[in-house]
Parts: structure tokens; sequence; C-alpha cells
């Protein structure tokens, strides 16, 4: 008798064994999915999913800001790489040419860039710091948002998206015409994530036989973080539309480099400092 009974326990012990393993992970699969389902729920996790960034340094910013600005001939390449950013109306671009497109505000900001209200205060600060380092004359005016227009662009190498540089574009407002430009900035551009100041035209008390090109452009260097400025090697003097220049040449990205200005209109007594 016992062993029958211990015979139909193994029995029932064996059969509950089958039914657990055949329906038992189905049904604490709908357990689980009925516990998880149509509720909201939140699990922490780390920034490893965000992936490699790419960063670029000072000379690789300056130069996709260059090739951006300077640009001229649109390319075969070039224009297919660019029809998707030429056939949006949304993007408003200003300047859409070879490889490189200068681009209004396209995407929706990281929130590290400096913003509209902060861009004017940020302007002028920069200029107190280029005037302390003598790259200004100590005359030239702060900024503000009552006589400027301020801008956001991207500088994008379009064949290769991640190289991009937002940028602000300062500017004299046209509203300011008949005013005195006497000692003013009359356009900038400054950097969106660090506030320095890449490129700048300013009206100045200066005389062009005043102003040590070479002192300038290596004061802006070390501003800038670029390194030591090389002098580059022309013979032609149509290079600018006026006589009053010397060009500079910095590593840029590669084997490219980039040209730095710094010239002088002498009529209107402007100095500038300028990108290529």
């Amino acid at each position: 008798m016992r062993s029958t009974m211990r015979y139909m326990a193994a029995f029932l012990a064996v059969v509950m064994v089958l039914v657990v393993s055949v329906w038992g992970p189905e049904t604490l699969a709908k357990y689980k999915d009925k516990s998880i389902l149509d509720e909201p729920h939140i699990e922490a996790v780390g920034e490893a999913g965000e992936g490699y960034r790419y960063q670029m340094n000072v000379n690789e910013k300056l130069y996709i800001l260059s090739r951006c600005l300077e640009s001229q001939v649109l390319s075969e390449s070039g224009q297919s790489a660019l029809s998707y950013y030429a056939g949006n109306a949304d993007l408003g671009y200003e300047v859409l040419e070879g490889s490189y497109a200068f681009v209004r505000n396209y995407r929706v900001l990281s929130g590290k860039e400096i913003t509209d209200e902060e861009i004017y205060e940020t302007c002028s600060q920069g200029l107190m710091l280029l005037k302390e380092l003598e790259i200004l004359p100590a005359q030239v005016r702060s900024v503000d948002s009552a006589s400027y227009n301020a801008t956001l662009y991207f500088a994008i190498d379009v064949l290769e998206p991640r190289n991009n540089v937002a940028v602000w574009k300062l500017e004299l407002s046209n509203s300011q015409k008949n005013a005195d430009k006497e000692n003013r900035l009359m356009d900038a551009y400054i950097g969106a994530d660090d506030g320095k100041i890449y490129e700048f035209y300013a009206r100045t008390p200066l005389l062009w036989n005043q102003i040590d090109t070479d002192a300038i452009v290596s004061a802006w260097a070390e501003y800038m973080g670029l390194g030591a400025p090389a002098a580059y090697e022309s013979d032609n003097p149509l290079l600018e539309t006026t006589p009053y220049f010397k060009k500079y040449v910095f590593p840029g990205m590669g084997d490219d480099k980039t040209i730095v200005t710094v010239g002088y209109y002498e009529g209107i007594k402007e100095l500038f400092l300028k990108v290529s």
C-alpha cells in the first residue's frame, strides 16, 4: 500500500513538473506583461548610450568657418550633398555653396550655446578683452541690442556634418545707417559656445602706420588658442580691396591651412581681422 502511494506521489510530481515546464513560462510572461503594459515606468540609465561625441579643436573650428564664409564654387559632389539643405525652405540659409554651408539656426539647440539675450553682453566682454590685449584700441565702444542685430548661424562641412561650428553674427543694425559710426564695431563672428571673437570689422581712430599687424595677430592667436602664426607669402597685391593688409597662416584640418588677414580701410578708418 505504501509502495503504491509513493508511486502515485512520484507520478503526480512528474506530471506537475511537465505542466509547469509547458504552461509556466507563458503564464508568467502574461502576468509580467499585465504588470507593465499601459503603465508608465521610470528607469535610471547611464550616459553610455550617448556614444562618442567628436570634439573639434580651435584650429579646426576656424578652418570650417573660413571655408563656409569663403567658398564660392558649387562642385558637383557638393551640390548633391547640399540637396537636402537647398530644398528645405525652413532652414533659412544665407550662404549655401560648395561642400560647405552657412545655415541660419537649422537645428534644435543643445542648451549650451550663448543665447540671444546673452550675446550682446558676451560680445562687449570680448571687445573689452581684445582692448586689454591691444588688438583693438580702447576707443571701440561696447554693443547693445538696440543698435545691433544678432543672428545665430551654423558653419557646416556638409560631407562630414559632424564638423560644424555655431557662431553668432553681430552687425550694426540697418536702422543705424545715419548714426555715428565712429569707434563702433561694424560686424563680428563670435563663437556660440566659447564667446571668442573669430572675426571683426571695427571703426577706429588709428591710421595704418599706427597698426602693428604682427602684434595684433600674435595676441589674437594666443587669445584664441591657435598657436603661433606663420607669414603668408604672396606677391599678389589684388588679394584685398585695400592695399593695407597682411596675411598669416594657421594650421587648419589635415594638411589644409587657414589664412587670417589683418587689414585696414583708409577712407573710413576701419580695422579688420578676417578668416579665409
